[in-house]
């Protein structure tokens, strides 16, 4: 990735879903793991899905709604996989590199909140 895709949140919650499928992959099957791996890669792919949508949004207040959401959802992915951390020890290593991309992302879309209230308030 380069220094100016970190940039692209297009392509970062992209690539971000495609590393929580890769890893995903590599997390052991069983009645424990599968509620929690569906859990984890709806909430993970629903944050980009949802950035691409508000990229596209038709008012202000649209653009808004889908940025809360890309938050929710950034948020549900770093409880999921904290979950899967713990029922996974052997994966907490990469569980807690994952769930620092999902907090940095939680705090991009904190702050476009933050700024689009700023700029409400002005207006």
């Amino acid at each position: 990735m380069t220094k100016d895709s970190n940039y692209n949140l297009e392509e970062r919650t992209a690539k971000f879903s495609g590393e929580i499928i890769s890893f995903v992959k590599s997390v052991e099957k069983n009645i424990i793991n599968n509620p929690l791996i569906s859990q984890l890669v709806r909430a993970a792919t629903s944050i980009g899905a949802n950035y691409c949508e508000a990229n596209g949004a038709s008012s202000k207040k649209d653009f808004k709604n889908k940025i809360y959401i890309c938050k929710k959802e950034a948020r549900e992915t770093k409880y999921w996989l904290q979950i899967i951390a713990e029922a996974n020890p052997k994966q907490k290593e990469k569980c807690r590199k994952l769930w620092q991309e999902a907090q940095e992302l939680t705090l991009i879309f904190s702050k476009i909140i933050l700024t689009i209230d700023g700029k409400n308030r002005n207006e």
